[in-house]
């Protein structure tokens, strides 16, 4: 894959099934290059059925007369959207200012509940240019949030929807609290729904769930405190959740039952394994009877399980891919799953039942590797370019930490393989998939000492395994976490001739007061705050040994990153520039955290472009 194919990378995700369990609605995501956008359709079984430009999160309504849907057109904010489920007119029922974020109906399909978006009263009559010019008054955090902007100037409510379009919608959850993953109880009296109520003002770590009568407006709570996801009723009204009943990050994310005295019982802790993963698709709850069916991470790879009332286990989906939506129909299991060959087609078991791609990717494969380490086992991948000279070893690092490389189909690798590259790449201490000790091994001021003895594990392996990676030409990069990770590791090792620093976290002084979830990670990993953290901060720090770094860097970084913000960039950059060390920054504008994965097409490219030209020149 070269920077101008993202073509290629067409995916399915998000299926459904119509409630005679016959047909599957899914979207089919496409970057258009040449446009500069995503285009997104709707498919039912294997053909277009909206026309897009941007249509997403499709829901069937209970008789299977109609589809529900999320469009935005021309860059405006997404609306709620009904057509009828045999073709014709789409209409559109929401005209929210901000628009609208997911979309469900109730049981009897004579309403749909939606997240609105409005602003804030003293914003709402505001136009464009005052809305610019107006100085913000804060008040708590966060007031921004990556990849939404300003968050403090509006508010995300439950609406009620009439799908006929008769009744204009009505906010549910009007109020200072903003909601999100409502869910319908089965007689349709009830909307669970994920919240913060905490009177921190956002300082304090986790979330709630509530619980809103839909004929009375009356709010009570459902669940304590924990870092909860998404809740779900089962068919006969129980509630269940998907998260953690604790608000200790990072770990896993299980499924728990709401017992009758207001308790709740996890029923799959004992895997050991999440339900939810950052490198799969977004956390999804489905009822078969009595059992729910979720996903299932494991040593890079995303499958899908089902969960009896007794916590028994059964598993549905596996094998070497990532799956990234599923849904129940007559014949069992439907998914989407990103595979090496492919980033997203739908299945039903082993068959494909989607043909998205153009055929025109010729991908590489990966070759899996377990690591021997210190702490265990380390999942690694290996690509190598065809022929038998030597290339040079590229490693690259991800996120999170919490997070995982896998089985899927990845953009980054194909295109560095593509040009000449041997990609390594492995999931060392920190990351997902490997359990609760394995991700929670970097807790206290293990950043930078055990993922580092797993990386340095997996590379010596790679050189041995792979005699034609290159040891004289080395380069590593990363974002996020994986930036910190690179930044860290050129300051302590000489032996890297080229460096991409991305989107990363530099320094956690100022990171824990400019960063969208400051308030709370640096406590969550490092075990301290502030005041009392300032010193143990600057000291794992990359910022504070950057003197050290002679690995020529280029600095990666969005304009509008909250997560990391651009300020940890212009830091590293001004230290490496007093080093004397070989460096450039590139600046992204109007692209947030997300944008190697979502953002613009043509700043995705750019990016590319820019990645192996710095490694060309200092790798060749």
């Amino acid at each position: 894959m070269k920077p101008n194919e993202l073509h290629l990378l067409a995916s399915a995700g998000d299926p459904r099934v119509s409630p005679d369990g016959t047909k599957i609605a899914y979207v089919v995501s496409r970057p258009n290059l040449e446009d500069d956008r995503y285009d997104r359709t709707i498919w039912i079984d294997d053909k277009a059925f909206t026309s897009g430009p941007s249509d997403s999160n499709p829901r069937w309504s209970p008789d299977g007369k109609r589809l529900a849907f999320l469009r935005s057109d021309n860059g405006k904010p997404a609306q709620v959207t009904v057509i009828p489920a045999d073709g014709g007119e789409a209409t559109t029922l929401t005209d929210l200012e901000h628009g609208a974020e997911g979309v469900e109906w109730s049981p009897d399909g004579s309403s749909l509940v939606a997240v609105g978006v409005t602003p804030t009263e003293d914003w709402e009559e505001l136009d464009d240019d005052e809305q610019s010019r107006r100085p913000r008054r804060i008040t708590q955090v966060p007031f921004r949030f990556d990849n939404q902007g300003w968050i403090h100037d509006r508010k995300r409510h439950l609406w009620l929807v009439d799908p006929d379009g008769t009744d204009d919608p009505r906010c549910l959850t009007p109020g200072e609290f903003d909601e999100s993953s409502p869910a319908w109880s089965p007689d349709g009296t009830t909307i669970a729904f994920v919240t913060d109520r905490d009177p921190s003002k956002g300082l304090a770590s986790g979330n709630d769930v509530f619980e809103v009568d839909v004929a009375s407006g009356d709010v009570t709570r459902a669940a304590e405190r924990g870092l909860w996801v998404l809740p779900s009723y089962r068919p006969d009204g129980v509630l269940h959740i998907l998260g953690s009943a604790t608000v200790d990050y990072p770990g896993n994310y299980y499924l728990y039952r709401r017992e009758d005295d207001g308790g709740f019982t996890d029923l799959t802790g004992a895997t050991d394994r999440s339900s939810v993963g950052l490198s799969a698709g977004p956390p999804n709850v489905v009822w078969d009877s009595d059992r729910a069916v979720v996903g299932y991470e494991d040593s890079g790879k995303f499958g899908v399980i089902s969960v009896d009332p007794n916590g028994s286990v059964e598993h549905l989906v596996e094998g070497e891919q990532v799956v990234t939506g599923f849904a129940i129909s007559n014949e069992g299991v439907v998914y989407t799953a990103s595979r090496w060959d492919s980033p997203g087609e739908l299945y039903r078991g082993d068959t494909q039942i989607s043909s998205v791609q153009s055929g025109e990717g010729a991908w590489v494969e990966p070759v899996h590797m377990r690591v021997p380490s210190p702490g265990g086992e380390v999942d690694a991948w290996v690509l190598l370019p065809d022929g038998d000279d030597n290339v040079p070893l590229l490693l690259n690092v991800h996120g999170g930490p919490a997070s995982q490389y896998g089985f899927g189909l990845f953009d980054e690798f194909q295109v560095y393989v593509a040009a000449g590259y041997g990609v390594v790449a492995c999931n060392p201490r920190g990351s997902a998939g490997r359990g609760e000790e394995w991700v929670e091994a970097v807790k206290g001021e293990a950043w930078g000492t055990v993922d580092v003895e797993d990386v340095d594990a997996v590379v010596a392996a790679a050189l041995e395994q792979f005699p034609r990676l290159d040891r004289d030409r080395m380069g590593v990069m990363g974002g996020s976490y994986g930036g910190f990770f690179t930044s860290w590791i050129t300051a302590h090792q000489d032996r890297w001739k080229s460096a991409v620093v991305e989107r990363a976290l530099i320094t956690f002084n100022s990171f824990a007061g400019t960063s969208d979830i400051g308030a709370h990670f640096p406590k969550s990993y490092l075990g301290v705050d502030y005041p009392d953290a300032w010193d143990m901060w600057w000291r794992l720090s990359p910022l504070s040994v950057a003197e050290q770094i002679t690995t020529p860097t280029l600095v990666l970084h969005a304009e509008e990153d909250w997560r990391c913000p651009i300020e940890q960039a212009e830091q590293f950059f001004m230290a490496l520039l007093k080093n004397g060390t070989p460096s450039e920054m590139l600046r992204f504008p109007g692209e947030g955290h997300e944008m190697s994965r979502s953002g613009s097409p043509k700043h995705r490219a750019e990016r590319f472009e820019a990645i192996l030209d710095w490694h060309y020149r200092y790798l060749k």
